[in-house]
């Protein structure tokens, strides 16, 4: 495992799940609901922000390697299952929904791996469809561990529809993932 900065940011974007899971569950003693709420978000945030970050710093310092490759999208995934999941259990998110998103990424993950296998990986390369599904998505789980109207806004109403158009992403990018596997998998079946 190459150790560099692109790779030390995922590994903190994987260091902070249990803390950003086990913020959501301090005793309000210790941290009011407003403040469980803005922090959650908050890491959540940071973690969207290495994600970027580690890539860019990647391709800039030219210090991308396999190990890195492979890494980055795990943390993104447990990071994005991680916060579902505690939504879920919040009542803030419908259990379909983080399924829906959950089982997109791990059918999505395992094509990509298969692909990749036979020698046709970059038939299912990231997409723009899919920057715009995690985008959506990103933003919110923002809007959602937050919670609290902000300026007036309904922030918990507007995480809830962009929530339900991430979810119709989800599931467009899985479609046109799958379409573009089709092919390979059809040549594959035929040898």
């Amino acid at each position: 495992m190459p150790i560099n900065i692109p790779n030390l940011l995922t590994w903190f974007r994987i260091w902070m799940i249990p803390v950003f899971v086990g913020l959501l569950y301090l005793p309000d003693s210790w941290l009011d609901a407003h403040q469980k709420h803005l922090f959650s978000m908050l890491i959540f945030a940071l973690a969207a922000v290495t994600d970027w970050l580690d890539g860019y710093l990647a391709r800039s310092l030219n210090q991308t390697s396999a190990f890195g490759a492979f890494l980055d999208p795990v943390a993104d995934k447990l990071m994005v299952a991680a916060a579902l999941i505690v939504l879920v259990a919040l009542g803030q998110v419908a259990a379909f929904i983080a399924f829906i998103i959950i089982g997109r990424e791990i059918t999505i993950s395992a094509l990509r791996e298969w692909m990749a296998q036979i020698g046709a990986g970059k038939s299912v390369a990231v997409s723009m469809i899919g920057k715009i599904k995690t985008a959506f998505q990103m933003l919110a789980i923002l809007l959602l561990l937050y919670q609290e109207s902000l300026f007036g806004l309904p922030i918990h109403r507007i995480g809830t529809w962009l929530i339900y158009l991430a979810t119709i992403l989800t599931l467009w990018s899985m479609v046109y993932y799958l379409m573009l596997a089709m092919p390979q998998i059809a040549r594959k079946q035929r040898e």
